[in-house]
């Protein structure tokens, strides 16, 4: 008999196989446990309640919201009752959201209260919820909706095709963009993220999406949580490098991811708190480098690369060495700094003709995006391909390594310059904090890079040192002429280095 991959059988199995298992919610100060057995009978009261309203299987229910317990009530309710999961990005443009939500055609919007002034109003929302205990005129009350709802509300089985969720992309080049996650899809995904050479997630494990919820389903974690019955701790509203290290420390967590920024944030400590209890912290959304890797290491903290996109649901490799490598070998830190292997079930080649962009395809690769666009579907092929628009290398052991996004190679006189290479050597000088590259329009060699440089708290940097540094490290002609040091860089929502942005800036100061 064939039985259905449901994300439903994440959550009826961990109300009954880890039904004392522990959620930790943190909320404006306040902290709530509850267990698994708890959140899974909310889960369907809000189903039930959610029912009611008229939501049923394919239509589109929105949160706005922090890392709590009721967007993981949220995220177990809906899917569980054949609707459409769209977390939806609380630092967007206020334009950005309502072009999101009445793209997706969002029926109810779930919202925290210290979040609704950001929310706008949307036409197609017919219900909007408020989570926290706080008001927001003509809304309903998220904990009515529980107290009002039947705690043996039945889940409903659909094809495990449905759709279970969906993500925008945060729209850097365009549009945001919309992909749709299937059950099936999904429960591949949370399967191949907990094997032992990805994330290797089991019961013991204490697990902290620091990562948003709202950012490709918090990179699969809450799922992985319900499925191998790990306690869960949600931060809520905590993001600062060292609330996130003391979170650590009070409740022993074991495993932790985070976009780049935040643990090279926490590398950067005068006092770090005893966070002996984590055995892995994955980093995502940017590129880490060398020295972010041995500052952790110093610290305590072992931290791996985690490649994705949301295109992807979103785990594609994991930066670990091959087993033959010893960590003497200089080859294991390189193998650390790759993206890693391909996970299991997904297709991978590498166009050369077009200077080695990454093409995907699989079960848990999107085949196209929601209501796209012609240009859009121009990225997947007709034989089920994506087009990544990442230029890779792949060695003899299957190890990817990213060279560039193709829209931030630097073509210069031309030659090809990796704004990721040259990022990451000037990310070894001892001085330097943060650094980006883009490239800049240049009347002699087409175009030339141009860095953005932060330095360490308290140290000493000049340009000309910086300049000399790489020379010993990378070939002459790619050092940039131009090195602007800066107190900070700017980031997108998801907190990668907003190149885009930084481009129209450079260009904007050349004009005057």
């Amino acid at each position: 008999m064939h039985r259905p991959l449901l994300l439903t059988d994440f959550a009826e199995r961990a109300a009954r196989v880890f039904p004392d298992q522990e959620v930790v919610s943190h909320r404006a100060g306040r902290i709530t446990r509850r267990t698994m057995a708890e959140t899974v009978e909310r889960a369907r009261r809000l189903a039930s309640s959610l029912s009611r309203l008229g939501v049923g299987v394919g239509d589109r229910v929105g949160t706005f919201a922090w890392n709590t317990q009721e967007h993981l009530e949220l995220y177990i309710a809906v899917p569980a009752m054949g609707a459409v999961l769209h977390p939806v990005n609380i630092r967007l443009h206020e334009s950005d959201i309502s072009y999101i939500v009445d793209h997706a055609g969002d029926r109810v919007m779930f919202v925290d209260d210290s979040l609704s002034d950001r929310l706008p109003r949307v036409d197609c929302v017919e219900h909007e919820v408020v989570m926290g205990g706080g008001e927001r005129d003509g809304a309903l009350s998220y904990e009515q909706l529980i107290a009002e709802g039947d705690p043996e509300f039945p889940f409903v089985s659909v094809p495990e095709t449905s759709a279970a969720a969906m993500c925008y992309t945060s729209g850097t080049t365009g549009a945001p963009k919309g992909v749709v996650y299937s059950h099936r899809s999904t429960v591949l995904h949370t399967l191949l993220q907990s094997l032992p050479d990805a994330y290797g997630l089991s019961e013991s494990d204490t697990i902290l999406p620091i990562v948003p919820m709202f950012h490709a389903n918090a990179w699969g974690l809450p799922y992985a949580a319900l499925m191998v019955g790990a306690k869960l701790v949600l931060p809520g509203e905590i993001a600062a490098p060292a609330d996130v290290a003391r979170l650590i420390e009070a409740e022993r967590v074991t495993f932790a991811a985070a976009i780049t920024t935040i643990w090279h944030g926490i590398s950067q400590l005068s006092t770090v708190p005893d966070v002996s209890s984590l055995r892995e912290a994955v980093a995502g959304g940017a590129p880490v480098s060398e020295s972010l890797l041995r500052d952790l290491d110093a610290i305590g903290i072992t931290a791996i690369q985690g490649f994705g996109m949301t295109e992807v649901n979103p785990l594609l490799g994991v930066g670990r060495p091959p087993a033959r490598l010893d960590p003497a070998d200089p080859a294991w830190m390189s193998a650390r700094l790759s993206q890693g292997r391909p996970m299991p079930l997904v297709g991978v080649e590498v166009d050369e003709e077009v200077g080695g962009e990454l093409l995907l395809s699989g079960n848990t690769v999107a085949s196209g995006y929601y209501r796209a666009t012609a240009e859009q579907s121009n990225r997947f092929t007709e034989d089920g391909w994506m087009r990544t628009g990442d230029i890779v290398t792949r060695d003899g052991d299957g190890l990817l390594r990213l060279v560039d996004r193709t829209k931030d190679l630097v073509k210069s006189g031309g030659e090809w310059i990796s704004s990721v290479e040259l990022e990451n050597a000037i990310m070894m000088h001892p001085a330097v904090a943060e650094a980006t590259v883009v490239a800049i329009p240049d009347e002699r060699w087409g175009e030339r890079p141009y860095a953005f440089v932060v330095p360490r708290a308290g140290a000493s940097l000049d340009v000309p040192d910086l300049k000399a540094f790489l020379q010993e490290r990378v070939a002459k002609w790619w050092i940039p002429q131009d090195i602007e040091i800066v107190g900070e860089i700017a980031k997108t929502s998801v907190g990668k280095f907003d190149k885009k942005r930084l481009r129209e800036q450079v260009a904007t100061d050349r004009r005057g």
